[in-house]
């Protein structure tokens, strides 16, 4: 059995051989089944319309109406692993077209983050998270082609290519949501950016300058709390730490900071109470999380759909490891419809046209692999 023959499937890059460009492939069947421990899978949760939920209150939903309101996980029926080139052989006389994109305005984003820094100054939230989308309409292109380009771009650690009916999501994402170990739960927020630098000295200036940024710091810590305050909601009592504040860690296009936040999880805690206690991502949405998604609702405009979701897989053992899906470029080729979304975190400290650069730099790397 071919992977391709199914609907849905996901294909993420070997950790342990990805020097040698070994891909694993996961490929099942919708399960409209409670999304349980019990199961191995692999999937994506929609930003859109779980942080609907959130903001509304709605009640617990059914595993079939969570299914409808975008959480899609298929129990794994084949896993193989193949290279770079048997996947680029499967699409192979694909067709193609330019993706020419329409660009965000530049003068409507500076006044809409003068708007957000108002919302601030009165208390409505301390920090969000403000994305903008790139649109190319009539484009088609190669997802695995794509796939291949942005993780040599980037060479990113949770790189993944997955295909849900006619929408392609091709994943160079640097920062985990969640990974489960057992018991234990970690989650690490990813909140501060910096350039690399032309040489190794201005690089090491750059990164140097990135973690005792006092603004950087700023927005790293208000998504660490609002991580820490998730986490509280489903771990023991007295568990939840911060490993690690204010890391600084280089990829190949930027310097990034990241903190680490754990805990115990309570006895009997399942994968679905995980996600409705912690998700949005702290470090997609902003403090506090509420507030600062009716704010994202009201200034952006565009729908997140799966960006600034999660996407990953699920253990038969219980354990997982999920991704937030940044830095990613969503495909549908129904539509002929090419996409993607940058943002950054905005605070009373934050220089609007400092912000719009941290955006386009962002933007660089989708940018030139569909040139």
């Amino acid at each position: 059995m071919s992977f391709e023959e199914f609907d849905r499937w996901i294909v993420s890059v070997d950790k342990e051989n990805a020097n040698k460009n070994c891909l694993k492939v996961f490929a099942g069947t919708e399960s409209i089944q409670e999304i349980s421990e019990r199961k191995s899978g692999f999937g994506f949760v929609s930003y859109s319309e779980i942080s609907v939920q959130k903001k509304s209150g709605e009640k617990k939903k059914s595993a079939d109406e969570r299914k409808k309101a975008g959480i899609f996980f298929c129990e794994t029926i084949t896993e193989k692993n193949i290279s770079f080139k048997d996947l680029l052989e499967k699409f192979n006389g694909k067709e193609q077209a330019p993706a020419n994109f329409i660009f965000p305005s530049k003068e409507k984003y500076l006044k809409k983050i003068e708007k957000l820094k108002e919302h601030i100054y009165r208390g409505d939230i301390y920090e969000i998270n403000f994305c903008i989308e790139f649109v190319a309409e009539n484009a088609a292109i190669n997802p695995a082609k794509i796939f291949e380009k942005l993780t040599a771009l980037s060479e990113a650690p949770h790189a993944m290519l997955a295909r849900f009916g006619s929408v392609y999501v091709i994943c160079s994402s640097p920062e985990r949501f969640l990974q489960k170990k057992g018991s234990t739960l970690f989650t690490q927020p990813m909140k501060g950016t910096a350039k690399r630098g032309n040489d190794e000295e201005e690089d090491k200036r750059i990164k140097n300058e990135l973690g005792h940024s006092l603004k950087e710091q700023t927005e790293n810590v208000m998504a660490v709390d609002v991580a820490r305050n998730d986490l509280s909601r489903i771990a023991k009592k007295g568990t939840v730490k911060t490993n690690e504040l204010f890391g600084v860690y280089t990829f190949k296009q930027v310097h990034q900071m990241v903190s680490t936040v754990s805990c115990e999880l309570k006895e009997g805690i399942s994968f679905s109470e995980v996600i409705e206690a912690t998700f949005p991502p702290a470090s997609m949405t902003g403090a506090p999380k509420i507030r600062a998604i009716e704010l994202i609702d009201q200034y952006e405009d565009f729908d997140r759909g799966m960006y600034s979701g999660v996407m990953g897989k699920t253990d038969s053992n219980g354990d997982f490891d999920l991704a937030v899906v940044i830095r990613t470029i969503i495909y549908d080729s129904e539509k002929k419809r090419v996409s993607f979304a940058v943002g950054s975190a905005i605070t009373a400290l934050s220089d609007p046209e400092k912000e719009w650069e941290e955006c386009m730099l962002k933007a660089r790397a989708m940018i030139e692999v569909l040139k």
